[in-house]
């Protein structure tokens, strides 16, 4: 038996949101992300999106998907190849933004969803 664990990658992030029609709107028109799913299912609307690309998805949690409070989510890193350019769309949307600054690995900046999760975006310093 080995001593390691099994685990290959994370499936999905939880993000609780209050609306997920609006929630999705941010994360595909103002992100860019791909819908991966979207269903009806017991007890609630099953909504996720995600980069393309991505392995792990990102649901959009609606009221009654669980024991989560919108906009309770924090530290969740998203890499980008400009984050310049996406603080512009952020900022362009009406997203509050903080950066981006230089840190020692990269380019970083800060924002939240419109329920208030948040989020970081980093462009990666090459070789770090």
């Amino acid at each position: 038996m080995s001593s390691h664990a099994n685990i290959t990658h994370a499936s999905f992030i939880t993000l609780p949101v209050a609306d997920q029609d609006r929630a999705l709107r941010f994360y595909v028109d103002v992100l860019g992300f791909d819908v991966t799913a979207d269903r009806e299912m017991p007890p609630g609307r099953w909504l996720q999106v995600a980069p393309a690309g991505a392995q792990t998805v990102f649901t959009l949690a609606g009221p009654g998907m669980g024991d989560f409070a919108p906009g309770s989510a924090r530290g969740i890193m998203l890499v980008t190849t400009d984050v310049d350019a996406d603080c512009a769309r952020l900022t362009a949307a009406g997203a509050e933004v903080t950066g981006p600054d230089d840190v020692p690995w990269g380019r970083m900046a800060s924002f939240s969803d419109p329920d208030g999760n948040a989020l970081m975006l980093i462009t990666e310093k090459e070789g770090f």
